[in-house]
């Protein structure tokens, strides 16, 4: 009997052992393999979008739909903007907004403030109260309305997985985004000037009113203080969403966006996120715009000469590594016959990447060559003779 129960202990430690090496094969594995990707974020959805480009450059569950929390009022924000001919205008604060829970700029029923004022309590302190005052203003008020426009101009900016149903972001089973929606929404907010000196702003004071002292607003988005280049946007949080935070920068002529959706140090991650993608990836120039290409020879011109240009030109935003694989070429006719107008076309540069061909340009002529009158080419011949 005991040795069954001696053999019996040998083969269940044994099975241990396997199962224990198992695991730790299996997790070791599972960790390496997290920690060899250039990024690393806890979470749940992320995205760091190059903006002039729409360039993805790195990204985990992007077009994942999730809840976003007061990362909405991007889009509440850029829509009050977008529909409001004068944002200096007189708001009256309605006793709806005085009501909604979360975080709040502390508006009194019936205390009037400009558009904008409301703008700075809805982006910097991130007010619910602020969010529901300009949403039933623009809205005409009606909640559905300003909700149509939300989407609205979402859809404007590319996203085409999200749904918007409240302006302060809110639980609400119906109202969700992506990470890449919210990139997209938030690159083209950047466009918006206004927009962009609001979410940058770090400290706002809202006057008294007749209702209410004077405020003084502090942005919510530690970042503009502790990372190079950042230029906003805006954070969120509720139970269900987790913390979320949208924020961007600009370095060396280069944008970008990065989006954390239930990230718990959403600000950690994303200054790592931010700097990796910097660091990784640069603005090149392949192909000047305006740059000056080559004389052709004028036949029967009163100019022997003219000059060729391209006008736009092409930047990417690659590796280092790679910027070898883009390459430019040139395609024109060395001789040209008179006349020839400013602009006219006269050939085409082409740039390719890895020998595909993914841009193409007109060559245009600098300056206007006028033609030689018959008149003139028979003095000139007599001349000659």
């Amino acid at each position: 009997m005991r040795k069954k129960v001696i053999c019996l202990c040998s083969v269940l430690l044994l099975m241990l052992l396997l199962s224990s090496f198992l695991i730790t094969g299996v997790f070791a594995k599972t960790t390496a393999e997290f920690y060899s990707k250039e990024w690393l974020t806890s979470a749940k959805s992320m995205i760091v979008l190059e903006t002039l480009h729409d360039k993805v450059l790195y990204s985990k569950n992007e077009n994942e739909k999730l809840p976003m929390a007061s990362t909405t009022k991007i889009v509440t924000a850029l829509t009050v903007i977008e529909n409001c001919d004068d944002l200096e205008k007189l708001v009256t604060v309605p006793k709806s907004a005085t009501l909604v829970e979360g975080s709040s700029i502390y508006l009194r029923e019936n205390e009037k403030l400009t558009v904008k004022q409301l703008l700075y309590g809805l982006m910097l302190q991130s007010g619910n109260d602020a969010a529901e005052t300009l949403a039933l203003e623009v809205g005409e008020g009606y909640m559905t309305r300003f909700a149509e426009l939300m989407n609205e101009t979402a859809k404007k900016c590319g996203a085409e997985n999200s749904n918007f149903v409240t302006p302060h972001g809110l639980d609400n089973k119906d109202h969700y985004t992506t990470a890449y929606d919210l990139a997209k929404i938030t690159s083209y907010a950047l466009k918006n000037p206004v927009f962009k000196e609001i979410v940058s702003t770090k400290k706002y004071i809202i006057k008294a009113t007749e209702n209410n002292t004077a405020r003084t607003l502090i942005n919510k988005n530690k970042l503009l203080s502790s990372l190079e280049g950042c230029i906003g946007v805006k954070t969120g949080y509720t139970k269900k969403s987790g913390r979320c935070l949208v924020s961007a920068a600009e370095r060396d002529g280069m944008q970008v966006v990065c989006v954390v959706l239930n990230c718990g140090p959403m600000f950690e991650e994303s200054s790592d996120l931010i700097n990796k993608a910097f660091k990784k990836y640069k603005l090149y120039e392949i192909l000047p715009s305006y740059k000056f290409v080559s004389d052709v020879v004028v036949e029967d011109g009163k100019s022997s000469t003219l000059r060729l240009y391209n006008k736009e030109g092409y930047s990417v935003v690659a590796k280092e590594e790679d910027v070898a694989k883009y390459t430019v070429e040139y395609d024109y006719d060395k001789v040209v016959k008179a006349p020839i107008e400013k602009d006219q076309k006269i050939g085409e540069v082409k740039v390719y990447y890895n020998n595909s061909l993914i841009f193409t340009e007109s060559l245009c002529s600098i300056e206007r060559v006028e033609g030689i009158e018959p008149v003139d080419k028979l003095k000139d011949i007599l001349e000659k003779w």
